[in-house]
């Protein structure tokens, strides 16, 4: 299949073009990425063509044109629908007042319960973000949102005196990236990988690093009222 010229693009996107409504155009988009996340995973960045994700998402050219004109506009879509994912469930976590816990259940859904085609999609992204900088520039951006989100969360929680971190908190949120990198690799590359069970050892190492302060009944509040009282 030649490559596709922005006339012709445009010329699909003019004849797929139906009047749909709202949800149905969210819905056909959103199946549209996850064929190609899935063809990502499978195949590679490289070996991955635009009619291969047409196939997997079962839907014409014209209906992929319509909302992606090429495959890094794909990526794109992916790491923005993972960085607007991550955003939400880290709310909870930033929020949570057991925040080991929290922590604990985000790497559950990261690194257990989603599909591990995430995890090798994540992986290559990452290998193509070496040598594309198109690539790079989608992928590091949502590797800096990550990054600086932990290390807000970890700031606070020192400024809040709930954890005592023997080390900055820029190298934590670094050593936390570590982690979450070595779990992504693992879990890509070895098919009996059982995450579940080394998640707790992982979750006692990042309680270890932050060193959590145990703090007098009531001091949590009492904490809050002064900060109130002072307008922070």
């Amino acid at each position: 299949m030649r490559a596709l010229g922005a006339a012709d693009v445009e010329r699909l996107k003019a004849a797929a073009m139906p009047k749909l409504k709202p949800d149905t155009q969210r819905a056909r988009r959103e199946n549209i990425l996850d064929a190609a996340l899935r063809c990502f995973a499978r195949g590679g960045f490289h070996a991955t063509t635009m009619q291969d994700i047409c196939k997997e998402a079962a839907v014409s050219p014209g209906a992929v044109y319509v909302y992606f004109a090429s495959k890094e506009d794909l990526i794109a879509g992916l790491c923005e629908r993972d960085r607007a994912e991550f955003a939400e469930r880290f709310s909870l976590v930033s929020s949570a007042p057991d925040f080991l816990d929290a922590l604990r259940q985000i790497g559950e859904h990261y690194f257990v319960d989603e599909s591990p085609d995430r995890q090798r999609f994540v992986i290559e992204m990452g290998i193509e973000a070496t040598r594309n900088p198109r690539i790079s520039e989608i992928f590091m951006t949502v590797d800096q949102f990550c990054f600086d989100s932990f290390k807000a969360l970890f700031q606070r929680l020192k400024d809040e005196g709930r954890i005592a971190p023997a080390i900055g908190v820029e190298t934590l949120a670094k050593a936390f990236n570590v982690i979450g990198d070595g779990m992504f690799w693992r879990r890509a590359i070895e098919p009996g990988f059982n995450a579940r069970a080394v998640l707790p050892v992982l979750v006692e190492l990042v309680g270890s690093l932050l060193n959590p302060v145990e703090l007098p009944p009531r001091a949590g509040l009492a904490l809050r009222d002064v900060k109130k009282e002072a307008g922070i």
